[in-house]
């Protein structure tokens, strides 16, 4: 953590509900790294959080990459025969 805030890798992003809690409880952030693949979620997450650095799919994401990561959350990724990504893939 600096000054700035933590930096946080979200796997499973999904509409970064991780950046809505973390406003909601006042908590700083510096830099935001989010693993999704749906292009609806990406688009709703960048409509709410244009900082947002987006990286693709967690089977492609190497997080020595990314240096110090404060805090890592990640949503269960959704069944496929329920997801949209699925629908779009």
């Amino acid at each position: 953590m600096n000054e700035n805030g933590i930096t946080v890798l979200s796997l499973f992003d999904g509409m970064s509900c991780g950046q809505i809690a973390l406003k909601e409880l006042g908590i700083k952030v510096d830099k935001y790294y989010a693993s999704e693949i749906d292009k609806h979620a990406i688009k709703q997450t960048m409509l709410n959080f244009p900082d947002t650095i987006q990286l693709g799919s967690v089977t492609e994401l190497d997080a020595r990459k990314l240096g110090h990561v404060d805090l890592l959350i990640g949503g269960s990724p959704a069944l496929t025969s329920l997801s949209r990504a699925a629908e779009t893939a």
